[in-house]
């Protein structure tokens, strides 16, 4: 236990499969850690504990949670702070609502998400939920003195121990395919604003048949400001996959995919 009275070291509790390791991998760690005078202490910043802390009004005594993701976020400025973080849920609007609803299906008389927020309460409630969205973690526990560098010994090691990828044969029917066109990459368009342009902007998405929805609006532009967008084609992308799935039956490959997604906040329903 350190001089401060917290736990030597804090491990993270989260969801998912990392959830389900620690049962096994924690006690493992406490045992070897415990012979070594080392004190483990958990806080809790599954997606499940970050609503509930969020929510304390509308829960019971008992069923109140503390906010351990800003407690972890103070933590991590501490120079003496070892915290050893799990890969957590960026939680996409499915997922957060899915997650909402389950809690309110256990007791928990939780605010449903409000998706036309009109009122100042539903607006309050609704800038909560959404706070919670997306990579809420990472920006909060990476603001400290986190340093993801592997240690010097280990970087040695490998260079004295480089390890084998085996014979590459030029037979090999292994490859890396992408899209090439239509995809966020082939369509991303950047600008600088210039003194002319400053102001205030939006972003609209245009119909085929004419019609505008705005997506954003007052979007405050400043000098020297990028801006950049994208776009993918539903289309194109539907028959990109099933072009490489066809592809490796024919070839009698393993098939994967890769669609990178989990960091946005406003979740993408055909990725």
């Amino acid at each position: 236990m350190a001089e401060n009275g917290r736990p030597d070291i804090i491990y993270t509790k989260v969801d998912e499969a990392p959830e389900l390791a620690s049962g096994s991998f924690l006690p493992i760690i406490r045992t070897f850690s415990k012979a070594a005078g080392i004190s483990i202490g958990t806080k809790d910043i599954s997606l499940a504990a970050r609503i509930l802390s969020s929510f304390p009004e509308f829960l019971t005594d008992d069923q109140k949670m503390t906010d351990d993701l800003a407690e972890l976020g103070l933590l991590v400025k501490e120079p003496d702070a070892n915290v050893i973080k799990l890969p957590n849920i960026s939680a996409s609007q499915p997922q957060l609502n899915a997650a909402i609803k389950e809690l309110q299906e256990q007791g928990y008389k939780l605010p449903d998400y409000p998706t036309d927020a009109s009122s100042d309460e539903d607006k309050a409630i609704k800038a909560k939920y959404d706070a919670i969205k997306g990579s809420a973690v990472n920006p909060v526990l990476r603001e400290g003195n986190s340093d993801r560098r592997a240690p010097k010994a280990v970087k040695e090691y490998a260079k004295k121990n480089p390890h084998s990828m085996g014979e590459w044969l030029p037979t090999s029917k292994t490859h890396v395919s992408t899209m090439g066109k239509d995809d966020f990459a082939a369509n991303e368009k950047s600008v600088t604003i210039s003194s002319k342009s400053v102001g205030t902007g939006k972003i609209e998405f245009v119909a085929k048949d004419g019609t505008v929805t705005v997506l954003k609006d007052t979007l405050k532009l400043t000098e020297g400001e990028v801006v950049d967008g994208t776009y993918m084609s539903v289309k194109a992308l539907r028959a990109f996959i099933e072009t490489e799935i066809a592809d490796a039956k024919k070839q009698g490959i393993l098939f994967s995919v890769h669609l990178k997604a989990t960091m946005m906040k406003v979740s993408d329903p055909i990725i």
